[in-house]
């Protein structure tokens, strides 16, 4: 029995490893591309669709499959906040992997330390220092920058992975919201419902197989106030935390 265990853990040890090597093979591959569309915020269309590759090189690699349920109608040309539950580095990924509609991510400036992928993350998304308060107000209004150019943002309101690995979701932060309200663009809640269990940031955990998504019918914010923010956080919560509860898919 020790011994299985042994051989299971260090198979599971090669395969972490093998999920960073992976992250660098497409962007040494792309490179040239990736350069060329990361120099412009007028190339961002055509830098997002090399990510999308990107990311699904990742996930088919390590041997996992997205299943995606879609009840989002999308409009191209039109800007929407993304939100989605957080557990897992995969849901960079897999949030790729199931909208092709061009966004922007905000994320932590740690990943900003990656080699190769931190450089064009720095590059492109929207970075925030969570411990700094005029960190946050900078990407506050760079978010608001980008949306007045008609892009799409991505946030994972529950603002970093939760240190309570038992927590099936955590209290939203209001920024995703506050945006979503002062441009009136609609939110397109999002669940993943496997990426914990196959993917968790515990090093000798996890396993290929399927990974569940589920894209969830839009929330308009049309003729909302900012009055009205807790409201549309808790009426989004609740979107994401039934379907956790109760899978569709």
């Amino acid at each position: 029995m020790a011994t299985m265990n042994i051989l299971k853990a260090g198979l599971i040890a090669l395969w972490r490893i093998w999920f960073y090597i992976l992250m660098g093979l497409p962007i040494i591959v792309m490179l040239p591309f990736l350069l060329v569309f990361s120099s412009s915020e007028k190339f961002y269309s055509q830098y997002f669709y090399c990510t999308r590759i990107w990311a699904k090189s990742i996930l088919y690699g390590m041997g996992f499959i997205p299943k995606k349920l879609n009840a989002a109608n999308l409009t191209k040309g039109n800007s929407y906040m993304f939100v989605a539950n957080h557990t897992s580095i995969i849901d960079i990924m897999m949030m790729l992997a199931v909208i092709d509609h061009p966004f922007i991510f905000v994320g932590k400036k740690e990943l900003t330390k990656i080699p190769l992928f931190g450089f064009f993350y720095k590059r492109t998304c929207i970075v925030v220092d969570r411990g700094n308060q005029q960190s946050k107000l900078r990407v506050f209004k760079e978010c608001q920058r980008r949306l007045n150019q008609g892009n799409s943002i991505c946030i994972f309101p529950e603002g970093g992975v939760p240190e309570d690995k038992d927590r099936e979701l955590v209290a939203f932060k209001d920024g995703a919201f506050r945006l979503a309200i002062d441009h009136q663009i609609p939110i397109v809640p999002i669940t993943f419902h496997d990426n914990k269990r196959r993917f968790s940031y515990t090093f000798f955990s996890g396993s290929p197989g399927i990974m569940r998504a589920k894209v969830h019918e839009i929330v308009p914010t049309v003729n909302r106030r900012q009055e009205e923010k807790r409201e549309l956080k808790k009426e989004v919560y609740d979107v994401i935390l039934n379907e956790l509860r109760n899978p569709s898919l």
